[in-house]
């Protein structure tokens, strides 16, 4: 289905976007600081299941269609923005909770959860797929098994860095655990990223 030559170049190129610190590593790091390690590694994997979203309606032609209508483009970056500051809202009101499994929390299923709806209402993802695997496809083959199989594994190298990144946050979570006032301020700053992500989010612009 490819040739060897583009298939290697593809994975070093997927590779390198993965390690390239992004609106998704940010949000990780946010999530485990919050949160701790399993929320973390929930919000990787609800990520990873968003971007699967963004692949199969790629492949379908739905995220050409996307971008191709403003109303649409603009009517999901508004969604998906105001998400994101409302997460991160209640992430900095419930910073002050030392104990976080005494207060309504998200838990590692509302993570995965929120995880999965941040990135699917995340329309810069749809044009980072649209913009990025077509170099590698070959137009003589079928089109949508190419996109489908490329798109899998650009998310599995993603995800794969967000779990790295998830270990060392928690990790460092961990050594803040004897300072309370210092987790507080973590949770702080982490809402204030998500509400950052979100606000970068609404003003983000339909590539043409």
């Amino acid at each position: 289905m490819f040739a060897y030559q583009t298939f290697f170049v593809f994975l070093a190129a997927a590779l390198l976007v993965a390690v390239t610190p992004g609106p998704g590593i940010f949000y990780i790091v946010a999530r485990t600081l919050a949160g701790g390690r399993s929320e973390g590694l929930a919000s990787s994997v609800g990520l990873g299941l968003g971007g699967l979203v963004h692949v199969l309606a790629g492949a379908v032609g739905l995220s050409a269609l996307l971008m191709a209508s403003a109303d649409a483009f603009t009517l999901l970056k508004v969604v998906g923005g105001l998400y994101l500051v409302w997460l991160g809202i209640k992430t900095w009101r419930e910073a002050r909770v030392l104990e976080p499994a005494d207060v309504h929390t998200t838990g590692a299923r509302r993570a995965f959860r929120e995880g999965i709806v941040v990135e699917a209402l995340n329309p810069k993802t749809a044009a980072f797929f649209l913009a990025f695997i077509p170099q590698f496809i070959d137009p003589s083959t079928n089109v949508a098994a190419q996109f489908i199989v490329l798109g899998l594994i650009s998310v599995a190298l993603n995800t794969s860095v967000d779990l790295i990144v998830t270990y060392w946050a928690a990790k460092a979570r961990e050594g803040f655990a004897k300072r309370p006032s210092f987790i507080v301020k973590t949770r702080q700053v982490s809402g204030a990223v998500m509400c950052g992500l979100g606000a970068t989010l609404l003003f983000a612009r339909r590539t043409s």
